[in-house]
């Protein structure tokens, strides 16, 4: 019964860094890909991809919040992470390979999520004052 709960924590820790990885992404979109457009001169591109895609600016509108939420989602990854990194592996051969490979994904796609992140509030929040 024990061995269960410890390979649901396991992948309890791979969906929270999944959700991580999609709320992190969504800063992209919002804020990170409109702003870049517009700093090497795409106007015409954004205008275009605001043309086909309006809901992008729905998300510009609420960029606070979506930062929040995704901030939020990191920080519970990040703590859903560390507790799985204390957890033992079953000792069957296999799952414990299975185990270790879970917890190799998890940890890249938390650290990709927070580079993603990262790279979003640069563009979103400090770019904008910079210039």
């Amino acid at each position: 019964m024990k061995k269960n709960n410890e390979l649901n924590q396991i992948f309890k820790t791979k969906n929270a860094s999944y959700l991580s990885l999609l709320s992190s992404g969504s800063t992209i979109v919002c804020c990170a890909i409109p702003a870049m457009l517009v700093a090497l001169g795409a106007g015409a591109t954004l205008s275009t991809f605001i043309h086909y895609f309006p809901q992008i600016v729905f998300l510009s509108i609420y960029k606070i919040p979506i930062f929040i939420g995704a901030f939020v989602m990191l920080i519970i990854a990040g703590i859903t992470y560390r507790q799985a990194q204390h957890l033992p592996c079953p000792s069957d051969k296999k799952l414990a390979q299975a185990c270790q490979r879970l917890r190799q994904r998890s940890g890249l796609i938390l650290l990709i999520s927070s580079l993603i992140y990262l790279v979003g509030f640069v563009f979103a929040f400090i770019l904008p004052y910079l210039l």
